[in-house]
C-alpha cells in the first residue's frame, strides 16, 4: 500500500508557534556524506495539470523578462513558454503525478531535469519569487537535489530540479513485484541512508549559512531519491517547495474578522504528519523531524507507515510507530526488524535507532530532540556499525565509505 495523500483545512496556526531548538544539541565532526547529486522523487496518482495555466502567461512574461536581466550569471527564473515546450504542451509522459503535483522529464537549456507543477498556497509576485529563488539556490549539500529555478503561470509554480537517474527509498524498500527483495540488503546501506537523510535535513534547519532557517515539510520515504555508486546514498527531493509555494507563510491562517475570508488548505501524507501539523497545517521544524524519524522507522523495519490487514473478515490498521514500541518495550527489536537483512547487523545499535526514531515521533513536539542533535547521534552509530561490520567481516564488495567532515 503507498502512502495516501490526503486534503485537510487549517486552523488558526496561533495554536502552534515555530519551536524553537532543543534542549538537546550537538555536532558531529565526522559524518557520512554523499557522493553524488541527482534527482526526482516520484509520487503516485492523479493529475493536478491545469490545461489552461498557460493562457496567463503573457501577462507575466514581462514582468519576468525584466527581472531575469537582473539575476546573477545562472538565471533561474524561466520563461513559461520554456517549460510549456520542453514538456510538449505538457503531453510528455508524465514522471509521476499525485494530487498535490506533477512532474515531467524534460530537457531545459540542455540540463536533464524534473519540472514539477504545483499550486500556491497563495498568491506571490514575480518579485518575491525572484527574491525567494536567490536564496534558495545558493543553498547546496551533497544530501539534497538541486533547485535550477522556477517559472510561474496563474495559479502554479513549476519548479525545475536536477534529474540524475536514481530510485526512490519507497521503491527500494517495497517492490511489488518482488517482496522479498531489496536493494537495501545490508545493515551498512541503510544506516548510510539515515546519515546522508539526517545531515541533510540538518542543513536544511540550521547549517545554510543564509541567515534563514528553512522547513522541508515533504519529507517521506517517496520523496528521498537513492543512488549507487560506488555506496548507495540518499538524496532528499523538493528542497525550497515549501518555501516558494508559501506553505510556510503565517499569513495564511483565517482572519476571523474578515467575513470573507476563508480557511486555506493544506495536503500531508497519511502517516508522516505530526499531531500539530494535522490539527494546524502549520510546518515547522518539529513536523519535520516527526516525518524524520518516520522515514527512520521505515529504514530499520522495511515497512510503511500505515497498512492495513485483514482480521475475521475486517480490516484494521497497523500504525508502524505503534509496532516500533510494542517491540522496543517488549525487547522484540530483533523480530521487527526487517527480515531482508537476515538478521546481519549489530543488534544494540538497531535498537538504538529504534529508539531514536521513536523520540523522534513524540506526541509532544517539546519532547522531540533538534535534528543537530540526531545527526550527531546517528553519526555515532554509524561508526559502532562500520566497526561491528570490519569486526564481522562483512564489507560487500567494492562498498566504500566516506567519512570526511561535511
Amino acid at each position: 500500500m503507498k502512502a495516501e495523500v490526503i486534503p485537510s483545512t487549517t486552523r488558526s496556526a496561533s495554536s502552534t508557534s515555530h519551536v524553537s531548538s532543543s534542549r538537546r544539541t550537538s555536532k558531529s565532526n565526522q559524518s557520512p556524506r554523499g557522493s553524488s547529486s541527482v534527482a526526482a522523487s516520484s509520487s503516485n496518482d492523479s493529475n493536478s495539470y491545469n490545461k489552461d495555466s498557460w493562457k496567463s502567461s503573457v501577462s507575466s512574461g514581462s514582468s519576468l523578462s525584466s527581472l531575469r536581466e537582473s539575476l546573477p550569471e545562472n538565471p533561474h527564473l524561466y520563461d513559461f513558454k520554456e517549460i510549456f515546450s520542453a514538456t510538449n504542451k505538457f503531453l510528455s509522459n508524465k514522471h509521476s503525478s499525485s494530487s498535490s503535483s506533477t512532474a515531467w522529464r524534460c530537457v531545459i537549456r540542455g540540463d536533464d531535469v524534473i519540472v514539477f507543477q504545483r499550486k500556491f498556497r497563495r498568491p506571490i509576485d514575480a518579485a518575491e519569487l525572484r527574491d525567494r529563488l536567490l536564496v534558495i539556490c545558493k543553498s547546496h549539500h551533497s544530501s539534497l537535489i538541486k533547485l535550477r529555478g522556477a517559472s510561474m503561470s496563474g495559479g502554479y509554480i513549476y519548479l525545475v530540479y536536477d534529474y540524475i537517474k536514481g530510485a526512490s527509498l519507497a521503491d527500494c524498500l517495497k517492490n511489488p513485484k518482488n517482496p522479498n527483495f531489496t536493494i537495501l540488503s545490508d545493515w551498512m546501506s541503510r544506516i548510510q541512508i539515515a546519515a546522508d537523510l539526517a545531515h541533510g535535513l540538518d542543513y536544511i534547519h540550521n547549517s545554510t549559512g543564509l541567515e534563514k532557517k528553512f522547513i522541508h515539510n515533504h519529507i517521506k520515504s517517496s520523496s528521498i531519491i537513492v543512488t549507487q555508486s560506488s555506496s548507495l546514498n540518499a538524496k532528499i527531493c523538493h528542497f525550497g517547495t515549501a518555501e516558494l509555494c508559501g506553505e510556510t507563510d503565517s499569513s495564511l491562517e483565517r482572519d476571523s474578522s474578515k467575513p470573507n475570508s476563508r480557511f486555506v488548505k493544506f495536503e500531508g501524507t497519511r502517516g508522516y504528519m505530526s499531531p500539530e501539523f494535522q490539527s494546524t497545517g502549520v510546518p515547522t521544524h518539529k513536523s519535520d523531524l516527526y516525518a524524520f524519524g518516520v522515514v527512520l522507522l521505515e529504514i530499520l523495519s522495511g515497512e510503511e507507515p500505515l497498512k492495513y490487514r485483514q482480521e475475521k473478515g475486517n480490516y484494521v490498521r497497523v500504525s508502524l510507530i505503534e509496532t516500533t514500541r510494542e517491540a522496543v518495550e517488549s525487547g522484540g527489536v530483533r523480530r521487527w526488524m526487517d527480515k531482508r537483512l537476515n538478521d546481519s547487523y549489530p543488534e544494540e545499535v538497531a535498537e538504538k535507532m529504534a529508539r531514536l526514531g521513536l523520540e523522534c515521533v513524540e506526541d509532544d513536539p517539546e519532547k522531540r530532540p533538534d535534528i543537530s542533535w540526531v545527526a550527531g547521534r546517528i553519526s555515532k552509530l554509524y561508526l559502532d556499525s562500520q566497526s561491528w561490520t570490519e569486526k564481522m567481516g562483512q564489507l560487500p564488495p567494492d562498498f566504500s565509505v566516506s567519512m570526511a567532515p561535511r
